[in-house]
């Protein structure tokens, strides 16, 4: 049986040595309007990156490129040292070892918790139904929804529907996992769960890139904090350093601005 922990760290990775994950020379357009200008970023093995910025600075949409959700207009990405562009590429594939958690859980209806899971294990990995039954309940089991296996989306909290979602993602053993502003749909008294099991993936020694608000998780749990606006990367450091002592003026305004 596959733990969290075998799921989240991969044999003999570590951060040294090469980056897991890195952005050379993002840049994406939208028509006329410019959302990511030369971004480059470097994500290494079991490391936790926060993403935080004003709305409109460009990070989601940098995160959708790091597993092709969007196609830059410029630039590469490298996964283990892979070009994700490259046409030898199986995108879908890739997909299943950058696994993506987003906003809003995505959860089909009319299945269970545990059947929302399996999903993707049957018709992506193509395990037998007996496999994938025994993953998902262990996936479920980790995000604290073990007695919810067999609830429907309807029965559940946003918070515990958001879990389901993580489960799913975790359930393909991805070697990163980005998250997409994971808890900003949900209730502020639901919002612990998620951060909880979040925070029980970095524990593991999961590679996660994060955008969120939630600035005092940032602060107490990223490894690194990359602070962007207008398109750029403007500062990035230690969660200590950034949030204690920005250095940037834009870096420094934006801070006080979300604790006043």
């Amino acid at each position: 049986m596959t733990s969290m922990a075998q799921v989240a760290t991969p044999t003999g990775e570590h951060r040294s040595g090469r980056p897991l994950l890195e952005l050379v020379s993002i840049s994406k357009s939208f028509g006329d309007n410019e959302i990511l200008k030369n971004v480059t970023l470097r994500v290494m093995p079991q490391e936790m990156v926060f993403l935080i910025g004003p709305s409109g600075s460009g990070k989601s949409t940098l995160l959708r490129c790091c597993n092709r959700l969007e196609t830059p207009t410029s630039g590469d990405i490298l996964f283990d040292n892979t070009n994700i562009f490259s046409p030898r590429v199986d995108i879908n594939q890739i997909r299943t070892k950058i696994g993506m958690v987003f906003q809003s859980f995505n959860l089909y209806p009319h299945m269970t918790a545990l059947q929302n899971v399996m999903l993707a294990l049957r018709k992506v990995q193509g395990k037998s139904k007996a496999e994938a039954r025994e993953i998902g309940i262990t996936m479920l089991e980790r995000v604290g929804l073990g007695e919810r296996v067999d609830h429907y989306p309807s029965q559940l909290s946003g918070g515990q529907q958001q879990r389901v979602a993580i489960a799913r993602t975790l359930a393909l053993e991805p070697r990163v996992v980005l998250f997409d502003e994971p808890t900003s749909a949900l209730d502020p008294e639901l919002v612990g769960g998620v951060l909880n099991t979040m925070r029980e993936l970095r524990q593991a020694g999961m590679t996660m890139v994060v955008v969120s608000h939630e600035m005092r998780f940032a602060q107490e749990a990223a490894d690194r904090v990359v602070f962007m606006a207008d398109g750029n990367i403007v500062e990035e450091n230690t969660a200590n350093e950034l949030f204690d002592n920005p250095q940037h003026p834009r870096t420094r305004d934006f801070l006080a601005r979300i604790s006043g």
